[in-house]
């Protein structure tokens, strides 16, 4: 976190992008007080292809424009953008940074990811980060000393050279004066923004789509794990629950298209009433179902698939001519696009072997022993 004695804040992933453009910007303006130094960590390649255009326009006027992200580079990274592959199990993998630092201004932004989210119009928007950020020049530079100690031996030797002479002109020269004056207007624009965002609904008011679980189907499902356009494995884990709920044969020529289509609503409810405010709920065909539930462990999915078996049994209490065969499979992932063929296979298989829940480890697992 920058270098302000301030207490760790929890953050959006949303608002965090305005904070991190607002510092590009910067970073882009055209002035007279260089050498400007610019270092960013990604998390993974996809969050640094939708800012590319930036920062090959940053690497036109910086002396030194780095980037990080986990596993193998971009191979085709713009003219002075130098890369540095981050280790998935090194602690700089959770780390989404910005800092920009010249001898006259600085600004960091410094968020360490949870794995966690909160209800957002995508799920890459509600995501959770504990951090902060800064337009102070001295906490731009303790920052950019951090991540240099942290980067030296992964630079090459010109990169170093560069960041280490914008580090020296820095230190020549104070502070600018109403620095302090400055972030606190910052600070009271990007407060006023993010408590507009998270008020609650006036009393008696309907809630919003954003506020309650939604069902969706495939495409809007492809919408929702996505926040402008871009999302990436290896970051949010997302447990997901297939489940297939089969009539009775002959149940249409039976009661009647009426009373399906009224059961079917009610099957719909009893999927829904699961989820939490963050989880969604997606119709994949007339009898199949997927449920995501962000950061969940496979033991708490399975929990809620067991809960989803109950809430289903007691259709037949209010419907006592209707008894649905109910099969799921769970899996956890953070692999993106969501790996729907896996789970749609596990739940024919749950439903061929009339197991009541499976998961796809333990569905392989019995295959193989077959």
């Amino acid at each position: 976190m920058p270098h302000s004695g301030r207490d760790p804040r929890q953050s959006t992933k949303s608002s965090l992008v305005a904070v991190s453009h607002a510092i590009e910007e910067a970073a882009l303006a055209t002035t007279e007080d260089g050498p400007l130094l610019v270092v960013a960590l990604f998390q993974q390649p996809p969050y640094f292809e939708r800012a590319r255009p930036r920062y090959a326009r940053m690497a036109g006027t910086a002396a030194v424009t780095v980037v990080g992200m986990v596993g193998q580079l971009p191979a085709d990274l713009p003219p002075g953008v130098t890369g540095v592959a981050l280790d998935g199990t090194d602690d700089l993998a959770r780390e989404w940074s910005v800092v920009a630092l010249t001898p006259r201004f600085g600004a960091a932004l410094v968020a360490y990811d949870r794995g966690e989210v909160e209800p957002a119009p995508t799920l890459e928007a509600g995501r959770l980060f504990d951090g902060g950020w800064s337009f102070r020049r001295d906490e731009a530079l303790h920052e950019a000393l951090r991540l240099r100690d942290r980067l030296a031996d992964r630079l090459p030797a010109a990169a170093l050279a560069g960041w280490d002479a914008v580090l020296h002109r820095v230190r020549e020269l104070p502070a600018t004066p109403g620095e302090s004056r400055a972030e606190a207007a910052l600070r009271l624009m990007a407060g006023r923004a993010e408590r507009a965002r998270r008020r609650p609904a006036a009393p008696g008011a309907e809630s919003s789509a954003e506020d309650r679980p939604a069902l969706l189907d495939e495409p809007a499902m492809r919408r929702w794990t996505v926040a402008d356009g871009v999302t990436a494995s290896g970051t949010l884990s997302v447990a997901l629950i297939g489940v297939r709920v089969a009539e009775p044969a002959g149940t249409p020529e039976r009661f009647g298209r009426r009373s399906v289509a009224r059961e079917t609503q009610a099957v719909i409810a009893s999927l829904t009433s699961v989820l939490r405010p963050v989880d969604r709920a997606v119709r994949l065909s007339e009898q199949d179902y997927l449920l995501i539930l962000p950061a969940l462990t496979e033991e708490q999915a399975v929990a809620v698939a067991g809960r989803v078996h109950e809430s289903l049994a007691g259709l037949a209490r209010s419907y006592p001519f209707v008894a649905y065969a109910v099969h799921a499979a769970v899996t956890v992932t953070d692999r993106r696009p969501l790996p729907l063929a896996e789970v749609r296979h596990a739940v024919e298989w749950a439903a061929r072997e009339g197991v009541p829940v499976a998961t796809l480890a333990g569905q392989t697992a019995a295959a193989g022993r077959a």
